[in-house]
């Protein structure tokens, strides 16, 4: 998390062959050519020349970034290579919430691999969205049958995540008024390291015991216990349970999935909220992630449910129709009243943990379920015989042998043999454990090398009994899951290979079309940067695997680290956060820490300007601090005579500033020097939002100009896709004051800061994208790729500026890397919404920009470096063509309800239906500007109704039957 020395391989000096063009040529989208008319256009000579226009010299870096020059792409591959033979992949029987697993190669290709899944965005537009949108119904449905509980989100960022969103939700919930929460002794670790990250600021105290404890411990709010526990027993959580709601406490389960095939399921043994990851459902290991966590509820606390969540609703013409549900939920709505800040889901990973059960089915789970179990208990035997003593007598995947002085010689054994045990340290020597998790790759070659590994000899002798007695009688399953049609219809490679291609064909990702959203940053995921995700020296390794297993990923944090503190100007770095709002909350808390440690406790103010992403407000409030919103001028900047009053009105209790830069108006602010300075001469610490980072790369650093903090958000600038909604990662970089605040490892305690993620690098196994992006860019591709980024804000903005007023530009009359249009004249003169203008984009083959934020009823728009002028020119052409029937509506040639604008998106029902009746052409409405046939995107629905999903809340896989057709 330090500031090292840059790594020779961000260094080198050899350059690309001659006549290559390099990596850079094809991550940049417009040819020098391009750039030419691009730069005609806009009325400039030269990029430079634009460069001074947009961005204030006060903050200019003066030099190239110190990142030497790119490798090649099949350089990188092999320098990846090197490093990823670094690593030791040995079978890791740890446990602790991760196991090994096998990811179906159907799968794995058709989704993982496929950027038809991988670059799509998070399904805000549903008409657009349909296949990825079923995906996580799919998802939904999977956790509430598995769970036995009502409702289920579309996934979290990690177990221990979901555990602190649980308890978030039970504070909201829960009748006690009560500040202290109850964890079971029993629960993983890393989840209760995190638990007290986030307890601590908002003033709540932990509680830790045996789970038959927390009915005479004290009042609670909420409870969480884990099942089976992290040690592998199964505890009996009826009682408990029942005492805490007597008390008015909202109890928790963090529950294993697959062992719930044959456990009875948290809902029926009385629990509000279950929580878990899916991550053995088919996704590997990745030295602590990405994974899709869950988290699922009785329906009394749906509106308490954090994140995103999938639900049924239908279109225009009453065909059933998913969509995002309860978005009045979502943070850029509610901002400081927000009940959570996750804002990334992971979308990506818990389409794969669908498609996982998709393919095994109900039937598959159990049986893979069984053998597991059956294997456990054949090692439990072998054990016993052997002369151990267990911790637990009921298990399903695991056990803990009570081994005392032999610790280390069995684990020394065990590593002669590849195999990664879980150490236990105990007060005593008589104490000390080990730990032995099975999972679905466990053969019984994987039995005989634990045994010699405790120096059994004896052969094995199977169980053939579901483990006998390792799960008690009244805790056994008996109620059916997954019974909808979808977990038993696709068997067959085949019928599973055409069920995930007729979903992806739903979908418009990157790979069809510009996505052109403001301050989302969508552009090229570049197919070598993602190679290496797949090798198993990179994504088979267990996050608590011996340091010495993982010397390759440590080189690739050590100089990625040190990459991203030279091209921010911080002075040290933090991988872990996994998401761009826990990288705010890691943030955040590394500024409280250190006010904290200056004896400065009353410093709990968070002024942040009203233009913000509604994400920092939330990040505040749960780092325990007020927030105090800034006024905005009429030019998109922070007011700084609203900024010295405030300022001035809290100095003693200031602790920092959140403001987004260049600002979410899509400027460079003048005076972000100035704004930087009052804050620090109040006693205050500045946080740049390092979401519009991709206009800065090269060009100034936010470290230089002010800044004590920002999170950067790799899957915008640095290339990590987005997944259709995640994974994301957040990581921070901090001025070195604040580097002894920056989160610990979950399984240190020793550090002063407490984790924000499970794993100690976060999703570590998508790392190697953006340090792949790096290395193939260099200083100077990367300089140039925010001078291009910049470049086509700027021609978009020129080219619709006459259509569509850009709300916000500089004194120059420039905008930096994104820009707002304003159609708000045109409610006014004809009743034409922002959506109806999203919603027509589609007809022409585009996902619409970000709608209605900062400014309701404004298109923020950002066309990244990656796209070329001929798509930048398409989209322009579409959106001056929407103008043009805009313009039809004012001048009266149609009704606004019988519009192309209002009836948008068209559908190839539209196209066939005999009873055409509108009064424009199926042409028009279908297939407008030049497209074709062979060219055109089909959306599979209309538009969608949002209020009648709102208002018959459907989340999981109902038959389609179900629905009454939907009436006007």
């Amino acid at each position: 998390m330090t500031h090292p020395q840059l790594k020779p391989t961000m260094s080198r000096t050899m350059a690309a062959p001659a006549g290559s063009g390099g990596f850079a040529s094809r991550h940049i989208g417009p040819s020098t050519r391009e750039i030419d008319q691009m730069l005609a256009t806009i009325g400039v000579a030269s990029v430079e020349e634009l460069i001074d226009q947009t961005v204030p010299s006060s903050i200019r870096l003066q030099r190239l970034l110190r990142l030497g020059t790119p490798l090649t792409e099949s350089e990188a591959i092999s320098h990846l290579r090197s490093l990823a033979s670094k690593n030791e992949v040995l079978t890791s029987l740890i446990g602790m919430g991760y196991h090994d697993t096998l990811l179906p190669p159907v799968i794995q290709r058709n989704i993982l691999e496929n950027p038809a899944w991988y670059t799509a965005y998070t399904p805000y537009q549903p008409e657009i969205s349909q296949g990825r949108l079923e995906a996580l119904l799919n998802f939904q449905t999977m956790v509430c049958d598995l769970t036995a509980l009502d409702i289920a989100n579309a996934s979290l960022l990690d177990e221990a995540t979901a555990a602190a969103e649980a308890m978030l939700l039970a504070r909201r919930a829960s009748t006690c008024d009560s500040a202290t929460f109850f964890v079971d002794e029993n629960v993983h670790p890393q989840t209760l390291a995190v638990l007290r990250t986030r307890a601590e600021p908002l003033g709540w105290s932990i509680i830790t015991g045996p789970p038959e404890q927390a009915a005479n411990a004290g009042r609670f709010f909420g409870a969480l216990f884990q099942y089976p526990g992290t040690f592998g027993d199964i505890p009996d959580l009826r009682l408990p349970i029942k005492a805490l709601h007597s008390a008015g406490a909202i109890v928790s389960v963090a529950a294993d999935p697959l062992a719930l095939t044959l456990l009875a399921p948290p809902g029926e043994i009385g629990a509000d909220v279950a929580v878990g990851s899916t991550q053995r459902f088919g996704v590997p290991m990745g030295y602590g992630g990405p994974h899709a966590a869950y988290i699922a509820v009785k329906d009394t606390h749906k509106r308490h449910l954090p994140g995103r969540l999938v639900g049924m609703s239908v279109d225009g013409r009453g065909a059933p129709a998913y969509r995002l549900a309860l978005q009045t939920r979502e943070q850029h709505i509610r901002r400081e009243k927000a009940t959570s800040n996750i804002c990334t889901a992971q979308v990506l990973l818990a389409v794969i943990a669908s498609m996982y059960a998709v393919y095994h089915g109900p039937e598959g789970l159990v049986d893979m379920a069984l053998s597991i179990n059956r294997r456990t208990a054949t090692l439990a035997a072998g054990l016993r015989k052997a002369g151990y003593r267990l911790r637990n007598d009921t298990f399903f995947d695991t056990v803990t042998v009570i081994v005392g002085d032999e610790q280390q010689a069995i684990v020394r054994r065990a590593r002669a043999e590849r195999l990664n045990l879980r150490i236990i340290p105990g007060n005593a020597g008589s104490n000390k454990a080990i730990g032995v998790s099975f999972d679905e790759t466990t053969t019984d070659r994987t039995i005989e090398a634990v045994l010699r590994a405790f120096g059994a000899t004896n052969p094995i002798e199977r169980t053939t009994v579901d483990g006998g007695s390792s799960i008690p009688n009244v805790l056994r399953r008996r109620s059916p899951f997954l019974r909808h049609a979808v977990f038993h219809q696709h068997r067959s490679e085949t019928a599973l290979l055409r069920y995930m291609r007729k979903l992806s064909d739903r979908d418009l990702a990157l790979d069809r079309s510009m996505i052109p959203l403001g301050s989302c940053t969508m552009k090229l995921n570049g197919t070598t940067e993602m190679l290496p995700v797949t090798w198993t020296e990179f994504n088979g390794l267990h996050p608590y695997a011996p340091a010495e297993q993982a010397r390759g990923y440590a080189e690739i944090f050590e100089s990625l680290e040190a990459a991203l503190c030279e091209i921010t100007g911080y002075d040290a770095c933090c991988l872990q956060p996994n998401s761009g709002a826990q990288g705010e909350l890691a943030g955040l808390l590394a500024i409280r820490g250190y006010h904290r440690s200056r004896n400065e406790a009353q410093r709990n103010i968070c002024l942040i300007p009203s233009s913000a992403h509604g994400t920092n407000p939330a990040s505040a409030v749960l780092a325990g601090m007020e927030v105090i919103t800034v006024r905005c001028d009429l030019k998109g900047n922070v007011d700084l005579d609203d900024l010295k009053t405030k300022v001035d009105q809290f100095a003693n209790r200031l602790a920092a500033i959140m403001v987004t830069y260049p600002s979410t108006h899509g400027v460079f602010e003048e005076r972000i020097r100035e704004l930087c300075e009052l804050v620090h001469e109040a006693g205050g610490q500045v946080y740049i939002d390092g979401a519009n980072l991709n206009a800065q790369v090269g060009l100034a650093r936010p470290g230089d100009y002010g800044g004590d903090v920002s999170h950067l958000n790799l899957h915008k600038t640095f290339c990590i896709p987005h997944g259709g909604g995640g994974p994301g990662m957040g990581p921070i970089g901090v001025k070195a004051h604040l580097a002894p605040f920056l989160p610990r490892h979950p399984l240190d305690e020793s550090g002063v800061a407490g984790p924000v993620a499970a794993a100690a690098h976060g999703s570590a196994s998508i790392l190697p994208i953006a340090y792949l992006y790096v290395l193939l860019m260099g200083s100077q591709g990367l300089h140039l790729a925010s001078k291009i980024a910049i470049v086509s804000a700027n021609y978009i903005a020129c080219r619709l500026h006459a259509h569509f007023p850009v709300l916000y530009k500089n004194a120059r009359g420039r905008v930096a890397h994104e820009c707002i249009l304003d159609p708000r004249r045109y409610k006014d003169s004809c009743g034409v919404t922002v959506d109806d203008i999203a919603k027509r984009l589609i007809d022409f083959g585009f996902h619409a920009p970000t709608m209605s934020f900062p400014v309701p009823g404004t298109l923020m728009i950002e066309p990244t470096e990656s796209e070329s002028k001929a798509e930048l020119d398409r989209f322009c052409d579409a959106m001056i063509a929407i103008r043009e029937e805009i313009r039809d509506l004012e001048n009266g040639r149609y009704p606004l309800a019988q519009s192309p604008l209002r009836l948008a998106p068209h559908t190839v029902a539209d196209l066939v239906t005999e009873d055409w009746n509108r009064p424009y052409s199926r042409t028009v409405g279908c297939l407008p500007g030049s497209l074709g046939y062979a060219d055109k995107y089909w959306p599979p629905v209309g538009r969608v109704d949002n209020v009648y999903g709102d208002r018959n809340l459907v989340c999981t896989c109902p038959p389609l039957d179900d629905y009454a057709t939907h009436k006007e």
